[in-house]
């Protein structure tokens, strides 16, 4: 080999090393520039999905919704322009309100559905410059480059769950039948002042129907003008009962109502139009700043019917007099009012109610409290009336005749007979004992180890019989309205010559009628309901707290009346005279005992079974329906 090939090799040498290195600089800048680039467009993510989670969790803390007003997009926008991110043609944000899901493979997944409040989605977009590699691929791919890409964030939030309790009364009422219905219409009518004229049908729909108390008041939040989601503003507000019948229509006719469902919603929306107005909140409690979740629950439709139309009554002016038809007794007229509306179901947090169960924070449920005025005609027993007045009468004669003699020579005593000298109308009254419910404690130790206790009371029933002061009784006054009815008053008089004074009543002797007893009722302190239902599900089974004997003892009261007997005063009466008064008073009262027993004791069982029964009241029963769900701890938080 020559000196000249053994120096040309390094030189051929050294210009590949330089071009492998402008190669390798070349891709170290390539890689450089996709490092800085791809953490610039990670950067830009981040700060865009800080806009989303931030904007999600202020909509879910401050109570958002998605119906009326779309606070929720209001609150998400607010929060996101505080974050730098301005809402425009470029730059989106869109906001939905659902629930979660949780699905086979134990993934959340987000449902949509605008009346739920406690789970909200924010995803925002907006563009950046296009990355160094999405450029190059456009243009080795042949297509169009385009200089921006837009980029999305995703958040849910969702509110920590609260601890709600929930206690409910349900209608005893399983079903109608052909007489029930009969009894319902005529009922119906004259507490709402219109025509209720459903069929059987419609009135075994009502019954057998439930509805979702949350739909019921978003519809009914929209009939009324109430912003979504203020069920506190919603509760206070006054409305006609049309348009609280016409909501429920809403909701059942959205779950699937039968024909005769929605006939019999129509009927009644036409029947309350002069109905006074009424106010959910008198039916409903929800203690101050329960989540929309305690309202996630279902309700009896026929119940709520009955609420608004027993609500009605108690805010008319008007006593209700039922026809002669509602308790099939001729010669009785029955009034009714209602002196307070049952509260059927109320939601809150037990440890609220915990500290003071009958405070403000209580949770609490009654049935109605209602007072019923039954008027019976005496003279139904005017044979009995006509034979006390034979046998009374030639007694009184003959005790006016031994005394008229004294009369000529001074002063001398004269009696005078009056029978039923009041009218012929025997007065019942009757107050419906309230059944009532409320919280005490509670217990989480954990979701499948939970107990919510309960204390239930069913209030002595009133009875009053004699003359009653309607307008006092068919109040809530507590003024005394009863008074006794006088059957036989053999008044004196004091007398000279043919001048007679000033009649003295029962001088003579006689007899009256005055019940004024209460029948025992019962309370179950503290009772203890082991793992109850979530909010959400049907009280199934519920908790019966019964009082037997009842009926019987009301019976007992109406059918074993005790007059009141008053003895003669006349001290100048001969003690052979006085004993035949006395002994012909003691056969009157005996009479008369008989007939008024067997007036009265046959309204016991109308009464109990076809008029408080179709009120929602089971004297011998209360029906309380538990459910508690134990709530999570924190504030709002990402749950997707």
């Amino acid at each position: 080999m020559s000196p000249r090939m053994q120096f040309r090799g390094p030189a051929r040498q050294r210009g590949a090393i330089g071009l492998m290195a402008v190669g390798t600089l070349a891709l170290a800048l390539g890689f450089m520039l996709l490092v800085i680039d791809s953490g610039r467009l990670y950067l830009e993510q981040r700060k865009l999905q800080r806009v989303a989670d931030t904007a999600a969790l202020e909509a879910v803390t401050r109570d958002g919704n998605c119906q009326s007003g779309q606070s929720a997009a209001v609150y998400a926008t607010e929060s996101a322009a505080r974050n730098g991110f301005t809402v425009s043609t470029d730059n989106t944000l869109t906001v939905s309100c659902g629930t979660l899901q949780t699905g086979a493979e134990n993934l959340r997944t987000f449902a949509v559905d605008p009346t739920k409040t406690a789970t909200v989605q924010v995803i925002v977009t907006r563009p950046v410059v296009t990355s160094v590699a999405a450029g190059i691929g456009a243009l080795l791919s042949g297509g169009p480059v385009s200089l921006t890409t837009r980029l999305s964030a995703t958040a849910v939030a969702a509110e920590p769950k609260q601890t709600l309790a929930q206690l409910s009364i349900r209608s005893t009422l399983l079903g109608a039948d052909s007489a029930r219905s009969n009894l319902l219409n005529p009922l119906f009518s004259t507490l709402l002042g219109g025509n209720v004229n459903l069929t059987v049908g419609g009135w075994d729909g009502l019954i057998k129907t439930d509805i979702n108390l949350l739909k019921f008041m978003d519809q009914l939040a929209i009939e009324l003008g109430v912003a979504a989601g203020n069920y506190t503003a919603l509760l206070n507000t006054q409305a006609s009962v049309t348009s609280f019948i016409k909501a429920s229509a809403e909701v059942a006719n959205r779950s699937g109502a039968t024909v005769e469902v929605k006939a019999a919603l129509v009927n009644l929306q036409l029947a309350a139009t002069s109905a006074s107005p009424i106010k959910l909140g008198d039916l409903l409690a929800l203690q101050t700043g329960t989540q929309a979740a305690g309202l996630d629950a279902t309700v009896q439709l026929f119940q709520l019917i009955q609420g608004f139309v027993q609500l009605a009554n108690k805010n008319s002016a008007v006593n209700a007099v039922l026809p002669v038809n509602v308790l099939g007794l001729a010669g009785v007229t029955t009034r009714i009012k209602v002196i307070q509306p049952p509260q059927f179901s109320a939601v809150g947090n037990p440890a609220l109610a915990k500290l003071a169960p009958l405070g403000p924070n209580r949770i609490y449920v009654r049935t109605a409290q209602v007072r019923i005025l039954v008027s019976v005609d005496l003279s139904l027993i005017n044979s009995v009336l006509q034979l006390v007045n034979t046998l009374l009468t030639p007694v009184v004669g003959l005790v006016n005749t031994l005394l008229a003699p004294g009369c000529i020579l001074g002063n001398c005593t004269q009696t005078d007979l009056k029978i039923l000298p009041n009218g012929l109308n025997l007065d019942l009254g009757l107050e419906a004992g309230t059944g009532s419910s409320h919280v005490t404690d509670y217990s989480c130790a954990s979701p499948a180890s939970k107990s919510l206790t309960a204390t239930t009371n069913i209030s002595a029933l009133q009875v009053k019989v004699g003359q009653i002061d309607d307008a006092i009784w068919l109040s809530s006054s507590p003024a005394p309205s009863l008074s006794p009815l006088t059957l036989v008053d053999i008044g004196s008089k004091t007398c000279h010559l043919l001048n007679c004074g000033a009649r003295t009543p029962f001088g003579g002797g006689g007899s009256q009628i005055m019940i004024d007893s209460p029948i025992a009722g019962k309370s179950e302190p503290n009772y203890t309901f082991a793992n109850p239902h979530e909010v959400n599900v049907p009280p199934i089974p519920t908790h019966p707290v019964t009082l037997s004997g009842v009926v019987g003892s009301l019976k007992s009261t109406l059918g074993g009346i005790t007059l009141i007997q008053h003895t003669p005063t006349i001290g100048s009466l001969l003690g052979s005279l006085l004993s035949t008064l006395l002994s012909t008073l003691s056969n009157v009262t005996t009479l008369l005992n008989t007939a008024i027993s067997g007036l009265l004791a046959p309204l016991v069982d109308p009464i109990v079974d076809s008029l408080l029964m179709n009120l929602g009241i089971d004297v011998n029963k209360v029906d309380v329906g538990f459910n508690l769900t134990c709530g999570e701890k924190g504030k709002a938080y990402l749950v997707i």
